[in-house]
This record gives C-alpha cells, structure tokens and sequence, in this order.
C-alpha cells in the first residue's frame, strides 16, 4: 500500500508519495489550489493504488486550531467525498513542515523564486509524510543497527593495476 500526503495551500497543493514498504517519502507532484483540486487528487489515488492519505494539519505554535486547519478540515471533508470515503483520510500535525522544507532548499542552493514555488510545497508533504512514516515505525524503526558500521570492503587490500601508480 502506498501512502499520499498533501500540503494543502490557498494557491498550490503539495504531493508527496510513500515507496509500498512505506518507508521512505518521494515529492510527487504539485497542483494548482484552485479549479477542483479534490478531482485530480482522486485520480491520482486511483492511478497511483493508494491506500491511506495524510494532510498537514496547520496548527498554531500553542497547538490550536485557527482558520487554515479549518480549511484544511473542509478540503479533507471534500476529498473523502470525493473518493467516496473508500480512502482513509488522516490530518497530522505539519508544523514546521514548510520552514524544513525553505530550509532544504537553501541548503541545495535553490534560490529562484520561480523554482522555490516548484517544489518547495512538494517538499513540505515529504517532510509531512516522512514524519508521519517514522513515526508509525517508531523510534526503533528508523535507527541503524549497530553492527552496520562494520563494513565488509574496509578490510580488503586496495588492488592496483600494473602500470599505474
């Protein structure tokens, strides 16, 4: 099964898809906020075999609901409409969720207005869902063991070819 969460915005919506291990989160896509977006989305979840969705819930800082979660609420409302409440639909806290994604895209050197817009909603539902994957694996569930530090190659003898230095 796979997982789809949503930023849902006033102008773009963000789309972020799971591996079917549901391990690991990949941007997906980003749509226009306006023009239906419950429609597209359905057709995705559809077309992509999605079993679960997850939306961002914008909570204040304090925790509380204000105005945007109620959007987020009615758009929620809206979509499982739409897909004839035969796709569980989730909220999560996504606090944060779009400064770690500014912040990503700083570190990769994206700058652009123009490409920022692109993705960084994309990059806000990964953060959602890889979040939300995490946290259904527990905090065991994304941890190394500790023998994978013991890598095989490290004590083998470096090969050279003749002829070269």
């Amino acid at each position: 099964m796979r997982i789809l969460a949503i930023d849902h915005g006033t102008v773009r919506i963000g789309l972020a898809i799971s591996d079917e291990l549901e391990l690991v989160a990949s941007p997906l896509k980003t749509i226009e906020a306006r023009d239906e977006p419950e429609r597209e989305i359905a057709r995705i979840v559809r077309d992509k075999h999605i079993g679960k969705i997850v939306i961002g819930m914008p909570l204040h800082m304090s925790g509380e609901k204000g105005g945007a979660a109620e959007r987020v609420e009615r758009f929620g409302a809206g979509l499982s409409k739409a897909l004839r409440h035969q796709v569980p639909v989730d909220f999560v806290d996504e606090r944060l969720s779009s400064v770690e994604a500014e912040a990503a895209l700083a570190r990769a050197g994206v700058t652009g207005k123009r490409e920022r817009n692109e993705v960084v909603d994309q990059l806000a539902a990964v953060v959602i869902l890889q979040d939300y994957l995490n946290s259904q694996r527990g905090p065991e569930g994304f941890l190394l063991p500790e023998d994978t530090a013991d890598f095989s190659w490290e004590d083998q003898p470096v090969r050279r070819r003749r002829g070269t230095s």
